[in-house]
């Protein structure tokens, strides 16, 4: 009795899940049916390639670091000076990074990923060309084409994830390319910190912005150069464009993100108190919920909720409560240099170039790791290096010498950046059904950057309420960080929850072969 409910049970969720997986598409959907993209020859062309399509990940850390670096100087030509108003030019971007990654893997998949890829850095360039013309506007329209700047790197991210997803097999080759692209974050970061503060101390800062338009449209012709013709994924052509883009679910989902990122990151600068705050925040809730209904009754659901397990929830929890951390420590890591220390933008640069170093090193090493360690644990370490990296520079004194607290901070903490991006993306495509596989890395993406975004606004809004009244900078700095310390404190604690499950899990498997 028991066995045939089960088996009728079983046979009905399959049947159920057949339906709804024969309705959904991505960009690595049935990855082993479809044809890979052929690799550039000669070797050369192809190193080339790669080079180019990694440029997406660096230009994407270069365009955060682009605001962070010189942010004093760049708020004093807006006569912007409160922490809460200079948030906004990392956190609006940020925002959109994360929001539109989705969107534009299901864009890639419909209409190619390599025309995406160019489409991306063409749009880069309008904005970032925009930003540097903005100081002759004012900061709410520099702040907008920030957020419309985060737009080029969102079509970036996933496209060129998928290309080279699609243009190496299974193996130690891929296993290295995907490395050394997630290897390119943090050296990014830097570079764009660098020649940002050396163009808005030695020349002007809007240069930054016009010589990343000019960078971008060199990546964007090299790109359509030497990336292989792309081939859109499998269409179901009785279904209409509207409902394959599911444009609802799209709209409805940017909207409600939106709305409860700028009601949090908006709230430090005018104060809970005042209506219009906590009424956005209230109806981006609402148009979340409207998201929710629609995508569970899309055919082509921007994102298939049923394929959301708990695997999947411990994963995404991970990531944001980490990234989040870390986008508290690098905001105000980046202040108190400057505000406190009296650093300049360039200084402040130079200091940070270990960065580079030490996340290509973790990046290379979690390459090597994954293999022989569960990616729970690898995620445990990596939720641990946020965690120490930032009580170390919360605690770290104004007059301390930069080798103790302040370097360590800054070499620890790229290992939590380089161990949990490419373990999550592991842990997700492990834990996701096979035609949800090209789903892994694009939720892994909008995570990691609204989690930057959003994570400002919280810890803008504790740095508000604990500054007194704006007179202790110091104070409102660490108690931003303790909140950073607190979120990927949580990381640790869900990450150990889930090394426990995953070793009960894998110990059950093991006695029951040994009891057949």
């Amino acid at each position: 009795m028991n066995s045939s409910s089960t088996i009728a049970a079983e046979t009905k969720e399959d049947t159920k899940h057949d339906a709804y997986a024969g309705s959904l598409e991505a960009s690595a959907e049935n990855a082993d049916d479809e044809k890979h993209y052929e690799t550039p020859k000669p070797l050369i062309k192809e190193i080339a390639f790669i080079f180019v399509v990694s440029c997406a990940q660096l230009m994407t850390q270069a365009g955060l670091a682009q605001s962070i670096a010189p942010l004093s100087i760049i708020g004093r030509s807006f006569g912007a000076k409160k922490p809460a108003e200079l948030s906004w030019f990392p956190a609006g971007y940020s925002l959109t990074v994360g929001t539109f990654i989705l969107i534009a893997g299901r864009l890639g998949d419909i209409y190619g990923h390599k025309k995406l890829f160019v489409l991306g850095f063409l749009w880069y360039a309008l904005w970032s060309l925009l930003a540097g013309f903005s100081v002759y506007s004012n900061q709410i329209f520099f702040d907008c084409c920030r957020a419309f700047q985060g737009i080029g790197p969102a079509f970036l991210l996933p496209n060129a994830i998928a290309i080279l997803g699609r243009t190496y097999k299974t193996g130690r080759k891929k296993n290295i390319v995907f490395s050394l692209f997630g290897a390119t974050a943090p050296g990014g970061f830097v570079l764009g910190a660098t020649f940002s503060s050396l163009f808005a101390e030695l020349v002007w800062w809007p240069w930054g912005y016009w010589v990343t338009a000019m960078v971008c449209l060199i990546l964007a012709a090299a790109g359509a150069y030497l990336i292989p013709h792309s081939f859109p994924s499998k269409q179901d052509t009785n279904v209409s464009l509207f409902y394959r883009i599911d444009v609802a679910g799209s709209v409805t989902g940017v909207i409600g993100l939106i709305l409860i990122n700028f009601s949090w990151n908006q709230a430090p600068v005018v104060g809970w108190q005042n209506p219009y705050v906590y009424i956005i925040l209230i109806v981006g809730f609402v148009v979340l919920g409207i998201f929710t209904v629609i995508e569970r009754r899309a055919k082509y659901p921007l994102l298939p909720l049923r394929a959301l397990s708990s695997e999947v929830s411990f994963v995404l929890t991970c990531i944001c409560v980490g990234w989040a951390s870390f986008g508290i420590w690098i905001f105000y890591f980046w202040e108190f240099l400057e505000e406190m220390r009296g650093h300049s933008p360039l200084l402040c640069s130079a200091q940070f170039v270990p960065v580079a170093i030490s996340g290509f090193c973790a990046a290379l090493t979690t390459g090597f790791i994954m293999g022989v360690a569960a990616p729970s644990c690898v995620m445990l370490v990596a939720m641990t290096a946020f965690t120490v990296g930032g009580i170390l520079v919360a605690t770290a004194p104004v007059n301390q010498i930069y080798w103790a607290q302040t370097f360590v901070s800054i070499i620890i903490m790229p290992w939590g950046m380089d161990m949990s991006f490419p373990s999550a993306t592991i842990m997700l495509s492990d834990s996701m059904p096979h035609e949800h596989q090209g789903l892994a890395a694009s939720l892994v993406n909008t995570a990691v950057n609204y989690s930057i975004s959003i994570g400002l606004g919280f810890a803008g809004t504790v740095e508000a309420h604990v500054n007194d009244g704006g007179s202790n900078k110091l104070k409102g700095y660490r108690g931003a960080w303790y909140l950073g310390i607190g979120l990927s404190g949580l990381g640790i604690f869900v990450a150990i929850v889930q090394a426990f499950k995953s070793f009960s899990k894998s110990r059950k498997a093991s006695q029951k072969e040994i009891t057949a």
